[in-house]
């Protein structure tokens, strides 16, 4: 009898030891986490940059997990399992502490670009392809320290990759032509995310991503196009956003030729200008002037020049400034012309 309850203390003193070790890490982690990003959400409200709020956001809840993890591998050091047993244990801790570390630098690295684009304007366009090849780079260094770290010598595996390389880039031919086709789109600046373009198909809309193999480019319908990177590179394209978003809008008008031309002028610059300063997408500082341009069969024609903040705006614009010019031509008199066909007829036709 004594012999069992010396086994049964024996064995739960064996026991207890490496329970206490992972519950005294785990409280001791739970407790400098507390004080470390007290202390780090304290310092990042004075600072004026948004990267440290990134940082203890990515950071906090993966720290309690490395915590627990810390706390399993100290249990396993202190208990006594086989050596074996608790070196793979270990390794395979290291690899999971590794990857978590990967994923939350990946997550940093994705909200750090969104922000600093954000802030300053062009630098560094958000697209998919910006964002991934940060999250490829991370991975491709994390994969290396975890093989690195269980004793797997990288050198012959990059110089298989370099070897190998070369089979890949052609038979990934296109799709790499693709992608180094996005890295110029990008580096080049002149197509952007948000932009307003127009292909030389007549296809139109704003580009809503660059990723490794096409630009989306989603038209006014609402319908999305996708063009191979590589094919836009080598396409005529008319980007409405460069090298301003503000664009002028040309209305053609004709008047009649009796018309006192001075006095059409007049009123037609001032519901011009009425409209730029009242309806929405209009540049309200613009002076709209109108240029005369032709004498056609039936009126006299000209241009009335507007403002538009962007494209888009334009259709609005004109939309109610031929609604006021009309109404303002009705008030003061002045007649917009349309054609009329008159037939003659011989007076020999007549008589028969």
């Amino acid at each position: 009898m004594q012999q069992t309850v010396h086994f049964i203390i024996q064995h739960s003193i064996i026991f207890a030891l490496p329970v206490g070790v992972f519950i005294l890490t785990v409280i001791l982690g739970f407790v400098i986490r507390e004080i470390l990003f007290k202390n780090l959400s304290f310092w990042a409200t004075k600072s004026t940059t948004q990267l440290d709020d990134i940082i203890i956001d990515s950071t906090r809840g993966p720290f309690l997990i490395w915590c627990f993890m810390m706390g399993l591998y100290f249990a396993l050091r202190s208990s006594e399992l086989p050596m074996g047993f608790v070196s793979i244990a270990g390794k395979i801790l290291l690899v999971l502490g590794i990857i978590s570390v990967m994923m939350v630098l990946s997550g940093i690295s994705s909200r750090f670009i969104k922000i600093y684009s954000a802030t300053i304007e062009s630098t560094l366009p958000v697209t998919s392809l910006t964002q991934n090849i940060a999250r490829i780079i991370i991975i491709c260094v994390g994969i290396l320290v975890i093989l690195n770290s269980l004793g797997i010598s990288v050198a012959p595996i990059l110089a298989t990759l370099g070897i190998g390389g070369l089979a890949v880039a052609l038979a990934l031919q296109d799709s790499l032509s693709n992608l180094f086709a996005g890295f110029h789109i990008i580096a080049a600046k002149q197509l952007r995310v948000g932009d307003y373009i127009k292909l030389e198909t007549g296809a139109e809309g704003y580009v809503t991503d660059i990723n490794w193999r096409n630009t989306k480019i989603r038209m006014l319908p609402n319908n999305l196009i996708l063009v191979p990177n590589d094919k836009l590179t080598k396409s005529i394209i008319t980007n409405y956003h460069l090298p301003e978003k503000e664009m002028s809008v040309l209305v053609e008008l004709g008047v009649h030729y009796q018309s006192d031309l001075p006095w059409v002028e007049k009123v037609t610059c001032e519901v011009a200008k009425e409209v730029l300063q009242n309806v929405q997408g209009g540049v309200p500082d613009f002076e709209p002037f109108i240029r005369y341009h032709t004498f056609s069969d039936y009126s006299i024609n000209f241009s009335v020049i507007l403002r538009a903040k962007e494209f888009i705006d334009q259709y609005l614009l004109k939309h109610e400034f031929l609604k006021r010019i009309h109404q303002r031509f009705q008030k003061e008199g002045i007649i917009i012309p349309y054609p009329i066909r008159t037939i003659y007829y011989p007076p020999e036709l007549k008589s028969r």
